[in-house]
């Protein structure tokens, strides 16, 4: 991490590990002492609770670095969002997807009841994957004999979900580069399918389990296609930091989950004709600067959080000073050495949080036995 880029992150470093730390203990306390007595009180509490460590993301997007999400999606879908449970499926094409997803949700007021299911790996993250963990965020290992099962009962615990949820399901399995866009290709070629472009095949086997397991009690697929704005740098986490500002367009078309079919093969296929035609979309757009056909939604930026980091800085300026006037800690060479190596761990910890959002550091492509990998591209 070059040294201009340290001198930013580490001010918003200490804001984010510090608040969510606290938000953690917090969440901690709520899982022990509430979830036993009442899961429906702990899932409301939690949503407020989780909400001040996650709008803090929210406005580095919105305040700090200046993004842009532009919506096109029609009246009465743009209606309901937030206000029904909703399976999400969104092709995976730059780092902050998850972020921009995030965005869309604090919009429509269901940021807290915002899930996904995510590789077992993000869990373990400092902060931000012990929140999701404790947000009901489900965890695979991207072993289907294992994660079947981890599937099934976490659609389970969501029947009795007392809040509008979204579940997001990146059915692509890992971040688009194009690299992995090229295994596609060659696999699609090999079986006579369409040749993607712009996405990569989906892996339809947890969307399968997806519907067939929340048909009854979640009423829509939202299809959402994501694009990075033409002649823009792709969005990271380091670029936000770095207040690096970019748009990014989303489509969202509903549809109703008692429309698909009812076999595992027909719900499959049905994902993929779904991929086929995001492919298009992208495709006219990359080639015609032309994006949708549905009319683009104003969803503004909401000064909510703006006020939470304002008021976090607040009391974490407050809480420091107080500390370090109690503990005299700068008037000794121990506390100079204790502050100087909290300081490398904040460092430390906001590296590793920005490395895992990286691409580079997404599921890689075997370039040596390229079919196992790529037989799995469809499962």
């Amino acid at each position: 991490m070059a040294i201009p880029a340290v001198l930013v992150v580490v001010p918003l470093g200490i804001i984010l590990i510090l608040s969510g730390l606290i938000v953690n203990l917090i969440q901690a306390a709520l899982y022990i002492l509430v979830r036993p007595i009442s899961k429906n009180m702990y899932r409301r509490t939690n949503k407020v609770v989780a909400e001040l460590l996650w709008l803090e993301l929210v406005w580095l997007f919105d305040w700090w670095a200046g993004f842009k999400v532009e919506l096109y999606t029609d009246s009465e879908t743009f209606q309901l969002l937030g206000k029904e449970n909703a399976l999400l499926i969104c092709n995976h094409r730059s780092d902050i997807d998850w972020l921009v997803g995030w965005v869309l949700a604090q919009r429509t007021g269901c940021l807290g009841s915002t899930l996904a299911i995510m590789k077992k790996e993000v869990k373990c993250l400092p902060i931000i994957g012990w929140s999701m963990w404790f947000s009901d965020y489900v965890f695979l290992e991207r072993s289907w004999a294992k994660d079947e099962g981890t599937l099934q009962s976490g659609f389970r615990k969501l029947e009795d979900f007392s809040l509008p949820f979204w579940l997001a399901l990146f059915v692509e399995g890992t971040r688009y580069t194009e690299e992995k866009l090229l295994a596609a290709q060659r696999y699609a070629a090999s079986r006579g399918l369409p040749v993607p472009r712009n996405v990569l095949i989906p892996r339809t086997k947890g969307f399968v389990s997806a519907v067939t397991h929340m048909r009854s009690f979640v009423p829509a697929i939202y299809d959402c296609t994501v694009a990075v704005s033409k002649n823009q740098p792709r969005p990271t986490m380091l670029g936000i930091c770095r207040r690096q500002s970019s748009v990014m367009k989303v489509q969202i078309r509903r549809h109703q989950m008692q429309e698909l079919p009812e076999t595992a093969d027909g719900i499959g296929q049905w994902c993929k004709d779904i991929f086929v035609t995001k492919d298009a979309v992208l495709e006219r757009y990359f080639c015609m600067d032309s994006f949708s056909d549905l009319p683009q939604q104003d969803i503004g930026r909401p000064k909510k959080s703006f006020f939470v980091v304002i008021s976090w800085i607040c009391v974490l300026v407050y809480g420091i000073t107080k500390f370090f006037q109690w503990s005299s800690l700068l008037s000794s060479w121990e506390g100079i050495a204790f502050s100087a190596t909290f300081l490398v761990l904040v460092t430390i910890v906001m590296q590793i949080l920005i490395q895992s959002s990286e691409s580079e550091h997404s599921t890689p492509v075997n370039t040596v036995t390229q079919d196992p990998m790529e037989e799995r591209l469809l499962q």
